[in-house]
């Protein structure tokens, strides 16, 4: 049997569209004001793509600026993983349009849905490959663009959600001396599957003037229940990924930014300092499965992730599902 190939994340890359769009923007059309806003999500503006602009795009601002960072090439990738649940279309996937713009052609392309989950469930999935001989070097990205599907109507979600993309090169540790993958893991509760949802557009309920009228082919969220599951896994995943280490061996914890009030109260159960704690929703909202990897990237490019310190990523989202990764950068 052959052993275990240890693995680093050997660059990392995001973007996020130009236009921003404040809180007083929702002013103009809802019953609701800044203060409510920055009060109940800690949210103060997010980007919104442009006209024209898409998931794809974003996938490749945000790969090429991984590859950078990583040194390698297109023609060097064996796979492309994106996680989103807002694709161009609903096939072929978005890794395919990844693959053709990075001139990835030796690459195997899919797509993955699992919501706010998906970045790390892609990286899990290329660590595996990776780890077992597989594959040597995976391109993962998340990328949302939740803001053609948001429910401008619905005065408690629509303010949540943002645009953009994170993506990450992973390869044999030895290869890169960084970002060494030391634990992961991942689960469901489809018990929880009603709790965010888009109900129509599926084979289930496929579109039809009534599903449209209705609205159903746009994001809905049960906010309260989002909040009591998102407190207690934040600090469950935390509490996992850091087993055997102490708080002195943590640089940086990088959860999914669902909510400022989430993330706090979550810290506050764990006894975090603050200041190990990234947080960047005040800019960017709710990015769904870009969300992890926007905040690590600006971690990395900040200067908040220390040499042979650790790194917790952590995300939970629909399904209801959950991820956490261990690094050693």
């Amino acid at each position: 049997m052959s052993s275990i190939i240890p693995v680093g994340i050997a660059g990392v890359g995001s973007y996020a569209p130009e236009r921003v769009v404040p809180n007083a923007w929702f002013e103009e059309f809802l019953d609701t004001s800044n203060e409510w806003i920055v009060q109940r999500t800690g949210i103060e503006e997010r980007r919104f793509v442009a006209e024209g602009e898409n998931t794809s795009q974003m996938c490749l601002a945000a790969a090429r600026r991984a590859m950078d960072a990583a040194g390698t090439t297109g023609e060097e990738l064996d796979m492309i993983i994106v996680g989103t649940v807002s694709p161009d279309q609903q096939l072929p996937a978005v890794a395919n349009l990844v693959q053709v713009g990075l001139g990835a052609k030796n690459a195997a392309c899919f797509d993955l849905n699992a919501a706010c989950t998906g970045f790390l469930t892609a990286m899990v999935t290329a660590e595996a490959y990776i780890a077992a001989g597989r594959a040597r070097r995976i391109l993962v990205l998340g990328a949302e663009t939740l803001s053609r599907f948001i429910d401008f109507t619905d005065r408690g979600s629509c303010i949540l959600f943002g645009d953009g993309a994170g993506a990450a090169v992973l390869m044999p540790h030895a290869d890169c001396g960084q970002g060494e993958i030391l634990r992961t893991t991942l689960g469901s509760d489809g018990e929880g599957y009603s709790v965010i949802e888009m109900p129509a557009g599926g084979s289930q309920r496929p579109a039809t003037h009534e599903t449209v009228e209705a609205r159903d082919h746009f994001l809905k969220v049960r906010g309260r229940d989002v909040y009591r599951f998102a407190v207690a896994k934040i600090a469950s995943l935390v509490r996992e990924m850091l087993e055997g280490h102490t708080l002195d061996d943590l640089c940086a914890v990088v959860p999914h930014q669902v909510n400022r009030r989430i993330i706090d109260s979550a810290v506050e159960k764990l006894d975090i300092p603050p200041d190990k704690v990234v947080v960047n929703i005040d800019r960017y909202g709710n990015t769904s499965a870009a969300s992890v990897p926007l905040a690590l990237d600006e971690a990395l490019t900040s200067g908040r992730v220390e040499k042979d310190k650790l790194v917790i990523m952590a995300a939970f989202g629909a399904g209801l599902s959950w991820g956490g990764a261990l690094v050693r950068w």
